[in-house]
């Protein structure tokens, strides 16, 4: 599919992971809705890039609120051919510490924000894709962001492992089951990245985290997130694939 003049969704996108996405897109001539929660950061990001970008008032978890976005795209730009969705919150608890064992209502929240908003925007936008017209037998494409933690939860990521774990798992059943309107389903999985997230932590435990990356040992940007999607959005054989972003890393408990 073409980057150049067609529309995507990116959830998350008024920050990190996301806004790398937006930026990259709109420089390659995509038009992009801008789908977050941070208002502030969201209408600075669109404001800023111009008539290629909108933003909408987004939180994942809220099917109204999800399917307001992607209506609001399709207004603006006629149509949408891609969502890509960065929305996401990590939690650091171990299943029994020492005032007992893992709150509930916080495993919850992050099972909520990370795999339930995920599942939301696929199935929403996936439902708007399949009214498109095909373009070279492709209607759209969707792509989701797992982890490495996933694969190598460290002790005390419980439930951002799990969470995690579920968005890999959607993958190929959803890309199975969109193929037949030419709808493709891609998930990439980061190690260890420069986003807000990391950025509370002091210098020295950011450069400590970097230099556990084999090669390079550093951390990753959002513009590498972002070229990753770009391609993905491009090469029309990769579908129901879970992709690794990580320099080789491979976590260890802790």
């Amino acid at each position: 599919m073409e980057i150049k003049s067609n529309a995507f969704l990116v959830s998350g996108g008024s920050s990190g992971l996301g806004a790398g996405c937006v930026r990259h897109l709109t420089s390659a001539g995509a038009n992009v809705a801008i789908a977050d929660i941070n208002v502030q950061a969201g209408t600075a990001l669109a404001k800023e890039l111009g008539s290629q970008a909108i933003f909408v008032p987004t939180d994942v978890t809220d099917e109204t609120a999800v399917q307001t976005a992607v209506e609001a795209a399709i207004h603006a730009f006629g149509e949408l051919r891609g969502a890509i969705s960065c929305a996401g919150i990590v939690h650091g608890e171990r299943l029994v510490g020492r005032e007992g064992p893992h709150d509930l209502e916080r495993f919850r929240k992050v099972m909520e924000v990370n795999a339930v908003g995920t599942f939301n925007i696929l199935r929403i936008t996936a439902a708007a894709m399949q009214a498109n017209d095909p373009v070279e037998s492709e209607r759209g494409v969707l792509i989701n962001t797992a982890s490495v933690a996933a694969y190598e939860g460290q002790i005390g990521q419980i439930a951002y492992a799990a969470s995690k774990g579920s968005v890999v798992a959607m993958t190929l059943p959803a890309a199975r089951e969109l193929s037949r309107f030419g709808i493709r389903v891609v998930t990439i999985a980061p190690g260890i990245f420069d986003t807000p997230m990391m950025a509370i932590l002091p210098q020295k435990a950011r450069d400590s985290l970097g230099q556990q990356v084999p090669f390079p040992s550093r951390l990753g940007t959002a513009e590498e997130y972002a070229t990753l999607a770009a391609h993905i959005i491009k090469n029309q054989m990769l579908n129901g694939e879970v992709i690794r972003l990580d320099g080789a890393i491979r976590m260890a408990p802790k």
